[in-house]
């Protein structure tokens, strides 16, 4: 993945850059706390621990969710191992956002993304133009 170059006066900035770190690691432990709470009773503790099975029980996809993941099987060649880890990626990208519910289109283009070492941000619309 690509990281831009940061303005000094960003860089520079320990006030502001302390904030946006206390920002993100309560971010995190939410996150984390959310990861806790699913896999309570269980000896996973992480999405990326979670097996075919678990997917399953914990990875409630939408019919559009489904939709985007095989279209993104067939133009990008998925293997079975990169479906199901984009999952476990989406997955994650929703706990970060709080969203204890269903994984979201958005959430699963994201994960492709990371794949796509896009240098653009892209959405779900993009992969309905592929087709």
């Amino acid at each position: 993945m690509d990281v831009p170059a940061g303005k000094v006066e960003k860089l520079t900035s320990q006030e502001k850059s302390r904030n946006k770190l206390q920002k993100l690691f309560k971010t995190v432990q939410l996150a984390r706390d959310i990861q806790t709470k699913r896999f309570k009773g269980l000896k996973i503790t992480s999405n990326a621990e979670m097996s075919n099975k678990d997917i399953r029980k914990f990875c409630e996809l939408s019919d559009e969710c489904l939709s985007l993941l095989k279209l993104a099987v067939t133009k990008m060649q998925l293997s079975a191992r990169s479906y199901q880890r984009t999952i476990k990626l989406a997955r994650t990208i929703a706990d970060l956002e709080s969203a204890e519910g269903d994984i979201k289109p958005q959430h699963i283009a994201e994960s492709l993304q990371y794949r796509l070492n896009l240098k653009f941000p892209i959405d779900a619309s993009v992969f309905y133009l592929l087709q």
